[in-house]
C-alpha cells in the first residue's frame, strides 16, 4: 500500500497561525487496485516547533485504517518538507 498523490488540494484560511486545514482527495494505490477518496487534514505546529497532523478520511475503505492514516501522514509530512503544499 502506498499514496500516489494528494490531488485537488485547497487550503482553508483559519484565524488560528499555527494551524493549517487542507481538503482534497487522496490516491491510495492497495494490492489488486486504486482507491480515490477525500480526505481533509490538519497541520498543527507546537511550540517547540514539532508538527501534529490529524486526517479525516470521509469514505469508508475496504482497507485497513490505520495503515493509510500512517502513510498518508508520512507522505504530507514529506511534502511539506519539500513545500508542495498550497
Amino acid at each position: 500500500m502506498r499514496i500516489l498523490e494528494l490531488r485537488d488540494l485547497n487550503r482553508e484560511e483559519g484565524y488560528i497561525y499555527y494551524r493549517r486545514n487542507f481538503t482534497g482527495t487522496a490516491v491510495i494505490e492497495i494490492p489488486g487496485s486504486t482507491l480515490e477518496t477525500p480526505v481533509s487534514f490538519c497541520i498543527e505546529m507546537n511550540p517547540f516547533g514539532a508538527k501534529t497532523i490529524e486526517i479525516d478520511i470521509q469514505n469508508t475503505l475496504n482497507y485497513p485504517v490505520l495503515p493509510v492514516k500512517k502513510a498518508l501522514k508520512e507522505y504530507i509530512l514529506l511534502q511539506d518538507a519539500e513545500g508542495i503544499l498550497p
